[in-house]
């Protein structure tokens, strides 16, 4: 029987075999508890000198909303890669549930919660969109066209687009970045700004 114990600050999610997921942490809480779920484990694992992810989904119930505990050290991008893999899997099963969702795990560092980021509606692309984008690399820097400038910048940036017509803003994630950093900078994303005529697509994700 899988147990969750969650140690302090470093929230480690014991799973079977002994083995663990060292989850992200934010200061605050997107969803405080979901009911009716299954656990999907991605675990981090080296071999050799590359960087594995390790999936157990035993556990999974196509009718429930799934929880993906994912270790904040593994790769955005093959991390992506396996949630596409799950999200195609739950789709294309008989036996799925309109009402069900997907949820990434954390470790809410304020309440010393484990909590819930909701993610069932978010299209991830694994390609560069070609058009207007604000990049976000695994270092805290901002790309935006030709233009590179700190995290802090943003807001900033923002506030100075045109909205003398309607815009709306994709963002794109270093492939390279820690899913730890991912989860950081979606909650960083999700409090920014906007004028008029200008939003944001959270429902869009490019990854390269």
């Amino acid at each position: 029987m899988k147990k969750i114990f969650l140690l302090g600050f470093c929230c480690f999610l014991f799973a079977c075999q002994d083995k663990e997921v060292l989850l992200p942490m934010a200061a605050e809480t997107v969803v405080a508890d979901v009911k009716d779920h299954s656990p999907v484990y991605l675990f981090f694992k080296i071999q050799g000198e590359d960087t594995l992810v390790d999936v157990n989904r035993k556990s999974t119930i196509s009718s429930t909303n799934w929880l993906f505990n994912v270790d904040k050290r593994l790769p955005l991008r093959k991390v992506i890669l396996e949630v596409k893999k799950l999200q195609s899997k739950k789709e294309g099963s008989m036996h799925k549930s309109e009402t069900s969702e997907n949820y990434f795990t954390y470790n809410d560092t304020v309440k010393k919660t484990m909590a819930f980021f909701p993610f069932t509606k978010v299209k991830y692309k694994l390609e560069n969109p070609n058009s207007f984008n604000i990049y976000m690399n695994k270092y805290g820097l901002v790309r935006v066209g030709n233009d590179i400038f700190s995290k802090n910048e943003l807001q900033g940036f923002l506030d100075t687009l045109s909205n003398s017509r309607s815009m709306k803003v994709c963002f794109a994630y270093d492939k390279q970045m820690s899913f730890g950093r991912y989860i950081e900078t979606k909650f960083f994303v999700k409090k920014l700004l906007t004028k008029k005529g200008i939003t944001i697509n959270y429902n869009l994700d490019y990854i390269y």
